[in-house]
């Protein structure tokens, strides 16, 4: 399912527990979020970028926000579980990270869902049954690139966020000789070209 708005940039003004204020052109959109994603976004204050699903229901608009289009997608497709709504899904996302959520699945592990409100062990096998080979394992922690932390704290002290300083870094090819300075260099090259 595409969503109309598929992602916001906006500055940061506040966060809950399951949402955040960001105002963008004078208007302020609060946007439901799991807590992993609210974690990572950055500080108030700040510019922030959301990855969006945009939900229309018989009486309400609501607007979910991710911070990786990951875990956007992997809420899309957790909601078209039946019985699972929303709130449930936010609740899954909030405990299990998309990639840890496809290793589960594909592993059948059904206490990993022991920590999420909402969930119980029934509910927790219907939801391994029905994602079975549907999530995209490509984005899983097998695949994704270690990280250089020095270069991922630089950055995000540069003011970018923890979500777009893993992108540039990850954009990168994989040069394991070039130093923290010569990634943080070239991921800004990419930031602001």
């Amino acid at each position: 399912m595409t969503s109309l708005i598929s992602s916001i940039r906006g500055t940061l003004e506040g966060t809950g527990s399951d949402w955040a204020d960001i105002s963008i052109g004078g208007i302020t959109l609060r946007v439901s979020a799991p807590a992993s994603s609210l974690e990572s976004i950055g500080p108030v204050g700040g510019t922030v970028r959301l990855f969006t699903s945009l939900q229309v229901r018989e009486n309400s608009l609501n607007l979910y926000g991710f911070d990786t289009p990951e875990a956007c997608q992997t809420f899309e497709t957790l909601i078209g579980i039946n019985r699972i709504g929303p709130q449930v899904a936010l609740n899954i996302l909030s405990i299990l990270r998309p990639e840890v959520l496809a290793t589960a699945v594909e592993s059948g592990d059904v206490n990993s869902f022991s920590a999420v409100p909402g969930v119980g062990r029934k509910t927790a096998s219907r939801i391994l049954l029905e994602l079975k080979g549907k999530l995209e394992l490509d984005w899983s922690v097998a695949s994704t690139p270690a990280l250089d932390t020095d270069a991922l704290d630089a950055l995000v002290a540069l003011g970018y966020t923890q979500v777009e300083a893993r992108e540039a870094l990850s954009a990168l090819s994989d040069d394991d000789g070039a130093s923290a300075e010569d990634k943080v260099r070239l991921a800004l090259s990419q930031l602001v070209g």
